[in-house]
């Protein structure tokens, strides 16, 4: 995998000053833009579209700040941008977010970074996470947990939060005598505070084994549409940006997300959800894609690309 997007990033280097009429300088390569660098603050990105940081004072809150060069915006909230918080079983919530546990970051040679956090009297699980931009837009995360004992029903609660983005959406089924199979359905707030759309029969039943009831801050799900795919989207219509957060169907059993305009302005990623053995290594993936006047049919053609369709 490292051989293959180092080979991506290669082409990529070469293709883009070929349209654009650039000379491929060191300096003016894409691939170098597509890398996180090492700061006193901890690692940095600026990938032409996109400027922050990633990790901080020893505890990860995913991206954070995030600004969008373009359009002139701070687009990360307090909690940050593709940040592991809730670490839930279907026996335990460990710690309170994972924004707790002490974790450790480094630079991969390909320039990805890579954010590490080892068990501990509270987490019986190592995890990585490995943060790669794909393009200037595009940033794709994968988490990796290695439990040290079985755990049942493993679910890793990946959050988004924003600032601004009043608009929540999640990608949905449409009935089977529509022509197309999905439909963006938009988190309103006469449909609750909280709303979860879950994969399939199975996914929701994870959501109602008790894991919710857990202390601090327990959460009352309403239980909405099921997924057509992990697919969700954050609108911005002041600036024009869409935030669009995806997964894949086998690694993300539910997205969730307040109504739009509620304060927290967050989508959250339900990832894994099987049962872990002790000592087995398990990934999820997903993929935020930040673009301006992303229609759904582009949010959905931008799926399928992760996807490989």
């Amino acid at each position: 995998m490292t051989h293959f997007r180092g080979v991506l990033l290669a082409t990529v280097a070469a293709i883009v000053p070929a349209l654009t009429g650039r000379s491929a300088l060191a300096e003016d390569r894409p691939s170098s833009k597509l890398a996180f660098t090492r700061a006193a603050s901890g690692l940095h990105f600026d990938t032409g579209v996109l400027k922050g940081a990633l990790g901080e004072g020893g505890k990860s809150l995913g991206l954070r700040p995030v600004t969008h060069l373009v359009a002139g915006v701070q687009m990360a909230g307090a909690f940050g941008i593709f940040s592991p918080y809730r670490i839930l079983t279907a026996d335990a919530r460990f710690g309170t977010a994972a924004w707790d546990w002490a974790s450790k970051s480094e630079l991969l040679a390909d320039g990805a970074a890579k954010v590490h956090w080892l068990p501990d009297k509270e987490h019986p699980l190592e995890m990585t996470g490995v943060y790669r931009w794909a393009a200037d837009d595009t940033l794709d995360l994968k988490l990796t947990v290695k439990p040290q004992r079985d755990l049942r029903r493993f679910e890793l609660f990946l959050a988004s939060y924003f600032n601004g983005f009043p608009a929540s959406l999640a990608c949905v089924r449409q009935s089977a005598s529509e022509t197309v199979s999905w439909q963006f359905m938009e988190a309103i707030k006469a449909h609750g505070n909280w709303q979860a759309f879950a994969r399939d029969n199975a996914a929701e039943a994870i959501y109602g084994d008790g894991r919710w009831a857990r202390p601090p801050h327990p959460v009352t799900w309403k239980m909405m549409p099921r997924l057509s795919a992990p697919l969700a989207l954050r609108r911005d219509a002041k600036s024009g940006l869409t935030a669009v957060l995806m997964s894949r169907p086998n690694d993300c059993f539910a997205v969730a997300m307040p109504y739009g305009e509620e304060g927290h302005r967050s989508v959250y990623l339900s990832l894994f959800g099987g049962d872990l053995k002790a000592g087995q290594e398990t990934s999820a993936s997903a993929r935020l894609v930040i673009g301006k006047d992303v229609s759904e049919g582009r949010a959905m053609e931008l799926y399928r690309a992760y996807l490989g369709k």
